[in-house]
């Protein structure tokens, strides 16, 4: 079953283009007309294409890894921070830091003197210094937090990227195509969907419509994170309490002794069986050996020798 349909995407106008002057010649494939100058989208491809973005996103999810959404416009900032913070992953809604995927430990560096400046805080230290230091850390504590905040727990790089408007987070999408790291992203009619792994097409301009494909991409996170999870405490409870009856599978070491102990026991028997051993009859018949013919044919000759 598809996670949406035709009506939905309609209804929140995913199927809106750019211009047709503004158009990219590589999206012809998933336009489906143009009217009054403007290009309409494919929404039969689009039901397609959200459908195995989310099946991924689902499958990282379920597999403990991280998904970095990117969106600094206006109209997807507020959208994607809420749907990030929901399923607990990492968000870049203000200016992408240069490098922030191909210079990581420089970011992750960043990172930790915030957490510096917290544990200062905490501390007392922070009292301590004079008030125009104290101004001065205040300062580039808040800078951190808006640029790398929402970033704090990515320990490493992330295992895919979703984009928003992949002409504006150009360099997310060349940094991510340089470490090879997959992108889901939604391409408007105006944008190259050649360097996109997985291209969702759709108007990535209007807020009712950057907001359903998010919301459908949160879902199969939540999913993915949901069986993880399940997965989790299955193993607990198998390894935990995996019972025999009221006795626990695992072994004490005196059973392990028993154990090995009644193996041994059960060893020999499989040895009185000796077939094997009787099986020496091809060395009591050496018929070959018994066969010296060549010794009496040699001796006629040396009786003509004095003839």
């Amino acid at each position: 079953m598809p996670r949406t349909n035709f009506q939905e995407l309609l209804d929140a106008g995913v199927h809106f283009g750019h211009l047709k002057r503004k158009w990219n010649p590589k999206m012809a494939p998933y336009i489906f007309m143009e009217k009054n100058g403007i290009h309409i989208i494919d929404l039969h491809k689009t039901i397609v294409k959200i459908d195995q973005a989310a099946n991924v996103a689902k499958q990282l999810a379920k597999a403990g890894r991280k998904i970095l959404f990117v969106a600094t416009k206006k109209q997807a900032k507020d959208i994607v921070a809420e749907a990030a913070k929901s399923v607990n992953m990492p968000y870049v809604t203000e200016r992408w830091p240069g490098g922030m995927l191909t210079n990581f430990p420089t970011i992750r560096k960043a990172v930790k003197k915030m957490n510096t400046i917290d544990k200062m805080m905490i501390d007392g230290t922070f009292e301590t210094l004079a008030k125009r230091e104290r101004l001065q850390v205040t300062r580039q504590r808040a800078k951190l937090e808006k640029n790398l905040g929402s970033i704090a727990d990515l320990n490493r790089l992330p295992a895919a990227l979703f984009v928003v408007d992949i002409q504006k987070e150009v360099n997310a999408v060349r940094e991510a195509f340089r470490l090879n790291i997959p992108v889901i992203a939604m391409v408007d009619t105006c944008c190259d969907p050649t360097p996109i792994d997985y291209v969702i097409p759709a108007n990535d301009d209007a807020a009712k419509s950057i907001a359903l494909v998010i919301e459908l991409i949160r879902q199969a996170i939540s999913e993915g994170l949901d069986e993880r999870k399940l997965e989790k405490d299955k193993d607990m409870t198998s390894d935990a309490s995996d019972e025999e009856g009221d006795i626990p599978v695992r072994r004490t070491r005196a059973r392990r002794q028993r154990v090995d102990e009644d193996r041994k026991e059960e060893e020999p028997v499989k040895e009185e069986a000796p077939v094997k051993e009787e099986a020496p009859v091809k060395e009591e018949t050496p018929v070959k050996e018994e066969a010296p013919v060549k010794e009496t044919t040699e001796e006629v000759p040396e009786e003509n020798k004095p003839e």
